[in-house]
């Protein structure tokens, strides 16, 4: 199954599996008057979001008494409104999305960097005789008409040193662009290691080469934790409270990713599939392999790295059309970290 496929089963929130136990007369796992949260996903439930269920199973959230539910997204842009709207406390979502729509004045602000570098990357089959960026040149590489992966291929490519004009980018439509990949319509195509990698895998393709952005010079935070700035102000201690539960999350699915998918599963109220398993686990193994991006000198999980909201907003408003008078740092704060 692939990223979007995997996540379309019943989910058990929360709220329901306290119900669920109060049914049968017995207590409800969490205190009655412990703080609610809403925490959304980017997008539908996949091996990511795994580190919030394990946060969940394992107690870090009860044990500072929050109440969290997770809830799923449709698409960074859409979610991080809903947290702008007060709909959701926090959520999960791209940095390029925060900034974008903070850039317009929505009061919302990332506490911790999960993701620390961008997924975005050119994937190219192995049988295709490509062996650097340089070697595209003269190629067709498949992407997706107006998707984020294409906003900085341009300055990847300038800083591997490539004649971008030399490329033809080819666009298909999203739900053809691995299909179109593995029937060789093209020998390389954009897409996030995240979830796409995997998806060619599952499909008979073998592992894709990946030349990720971040490896040539476009250093940008991937996903973050964000909440409304209402919420800093009003209720600051949740906010520390929640922050310091999902590192300790994070910590514990780096520790024993296979107990993090199996809380993933468990809800999702998804039958044990080992294709499942093996796909959630390969995705989650890219988020956990970028916790730390090159310029986080001090190797903290969640920082939010001055050098790098800095570089996403430079890309953002030369290659993106941003406009803001706002400094990288009013897009993040790190207060809300645990102390060293």
């Amino acid at each position: 199954m692939t990223k979007h496929t995997i996540s379309r089963r019943t989910v058990l929130t929360g709220t329901a599996a306290a119900a669920a136990a109060m049914a049968v007369g017995l207590p409800g796992r969490r205190a009655l008057a412990a703080d609610k949260v809403i925490l959304r996903t980017n997008w539908l439930f996949y091996g990511s979001h795994a580190i919030f269920f394990l946060g969940i199973d394992k107690g870090f959230y009860d044990k500072d008494n929050l109440d969290v539910v997770v809830k799923q997204g449709n698409g960074s842009g859409n979610t991080v409104r809903l947290v702008a709207n007060k709909d959701s406390t926090f959520a999960y979502v791209s940095a390029s999305a925060l900034i974008k729509l903070a850039a317009q004045g929505a009061p919302i602000i990332s506490v911790a960097t999960i993701d620390a570098t961008g997924t975005e990357a050119v994937l190219v089959r192995p049988d295709s005789g490509i062996k650097t960026f340089k070697d595209l040149e003269g190629k067709k590489v498949l992407t997706t008409a107006g998707a984020g992966v294409n906003t900085f291929f341009p300055v990847a490519a300038q800083n591997a040193g490539i004649d971008v004009s030399k490329v033809e980018l080819v666009n298909v439509a999203e739900s053809a662009l691995v299909q179109s990949y593995l029937q060789k319509l093209a020998p390389a195509m954009l897409g996030g290691i995240d979830d796409k990698p995997v998806e060619i895998e599952a499909n008979g393709g073998q592992t894709p080469i990946i030349f990720n952005y971040a490896d040539y010079g476009v250093y940008q935070p991937g996903y973050a934790i964000v909440t409304h700035k209402d919420l800093i102000k009003d209720n600051p201690d949740l906010v520390r409270r929640f922050v310091a539960g999902t590192l300790e999350a994070v910590k514990a699915a780096k520790a024993n990713p296979d107990e993090a998918v199996k809380s993933l599963i468990n809800w999702k109220a998804s039958t044990e599939d080992e294709k499942e398993k093996v796909q959630a686990r390969k995705v989650l193994d890219v988020t956990l392999s970028i916790l730390i991006s090159p310029n986080n000198k001090e190797k903290q999980i969640g920082l939010n790295v001055e050098a790098d909201w800095a570089s996403a907003l430079e890309l953002l408003k030369k290659y993106s059309k941003v406009e803001t008078t706002m400094k990288a740092s009013e897009f993040y704060t790190n207060d809300f970290l645990p102390k060293a």
